[in-house]
């Protein structure tokens, strides 16, 4: 039976910040629309953060079912460490769909947005594809695909959306930017994992670049997320806020580059982790006060 501590350190709390970043942008976004709506954002942060644990629940136990998580290095996992019984580590995946479906027909109630049912119901499958069923997305490498596209695009837009009914330029470059850092946390757990993933027959997308490879397109993907924003500094000058991240960037680009292995690169999850929630603050910030100057 595994302790309620345990159950927190299988839902993994530093992967929650990923979660909240696009809800905050979008309603940044929603707010220089003019259409910020408090409710509507609490509801979008609650459906983000259930599907973001409930996605980890569901990877802990579909990995840890197949075998892949019998030597791996990083938190805790319920299912592969047997300190939970898998189908108990299922249903409380299953618990965070069905809570986040509830708070999403809600949030989508308030906002009239009504074909974001389907919408959800798409998140909820990604959420359980990617590792679960018999043929699982991350286990083909495109996992990163669908992290950008559900815990980029459409968190970040939706969000906006259910606030001011539209959504504009910087939504889209603010849901870009994020669904790139998440991309990049991605890359990094996966890049720490390609020896266990390459034996357990999970192709993620750093098994298939290999593991230079896979390191370079980290530090890439850091410094596009936090350039992109350049592209609106004509009408939103305070979005150069976001470059104050630069040297944070550095120390898990260096640990990356340098070829770190294993569980010395635990740090570049949570550095990762923390650059993409400053940025979405810092982001939200400079929408706001570019838009005080308008």
């Amino acid at each position: 039976m595994a302790t309620a501590a345990q159950w927190v350190e299988g839902a993994r709390p530093r992967t929650l910040p990923m979660a909240i970043a696009p809800v905050i942008i979008g309603s940044a976004a929603a707010f220089e629309l003019g259409g910020f709506k408090p409710v509507n954002a609490v509801l979008a942060a609650l459906v983000a953060i259930l599907l973001q644990i409930g996605v980890n629940y569901a990877n802990d136990y579909s990995d840890g079912i197949r075998g892949t998580d019998d030597d791996r290095v990083g938190p805790l996992r319920l299912t592969g460490s047997g300190a939970a019984e898998p189908s108990h580590v299922k249903w409380a995946a299953f618990g965070c769909f069905a809570l986040a479906m509830l708070a999403g027909i809600v949030l989508v109630v308030l906002s009239q947005a009504w074909f974001l049912l389907l919408v959800g119901l798409g998140c909820v499958a990604a959420a359980w594809g990617y590792t679960g069923g018999r043929n699982p997305y991350g286990y083909l490498g495109l996992g990163d695909l669908f992290v950008f596209v559900f815990f980029g695009l459409v968190a970040t837009l939706g969000t906006t959306y259910t606030q001011a009914g539209t959504v504009s330029g910087p939504a889209w470059i603010g849901a870009i930017s994020t669904g790139i850092f998440a991309m990049a946390l991605l890359m990094a757990n996966n890049v720490r994992d390609i020896p266990t993933d390459r034996e357990a027959g999970k192709l993620t997308l750093a098994v298939r670049l290999g593991d230079t490879a896979a390191r370079i397109s980290y530090v890439m993907m850091l410094a596009v997320a936090l350039l992109l924003p350049l592209f609106l500094i004509y009408d939103h000058p305070w979005v150069l806020l976001v470059l104050l991240l630069t040297p944070l960037c550095l120390m898990p680009s260096w640990l990356m580059l340098n070829g770190k292995k294993g569980r010395s690169l635990i740090p570049v999850l949570k550095q990762t982790s923390i650059i993409n929630l400053g940025f979405s603050v810092l982001f939200a910030v400079g929408l706001v006060l570019s838009g005080g100057l308008a």
